[in-house]
């Protein structure tokens, strides 16, 4: 346990933040999942969408310093590669 105020407002912050960064974390990673569902049933449109909003969310995560610039980046070319095999199958 801390002993310093300092410290102890800081343990209190970072529990805040590990909360919202997992929330974050966990909403990214459902709607991934749910995208490679749609690719996996060949629903082009939709995909389309989903993609879109897959990529607005890991660029705010990256923003918000939730995930590093270079694994959102792998995120995002793995999921547009899978999306536009579809769209050119």
């Amino acid at each position: 346990m801390p002993n310093l105020e300092n410290a102890k407002k800081a343990l209190r912050q970072d529990k805040k933040r590990t909360v919202r960064n997992k929330t974050r974390k966990a909403e990214i990673k459902s709607l991934r999942v749910k995208l490679r569902k749609m690719i996996d049933s060949k629903n082009i449109e939709q995909s389309e969408e989903v993609a879109k909003l897959v990529c607005k969310k890991l660029d705010k995560a990256e923003q918000k310093n939730v995930f590093k610039k270079n694994t959102v980046a792998r995120y995002k070319s793995r999921l547009m590669k899978k999306v536009n095999a579809l769209k050119n199958a």
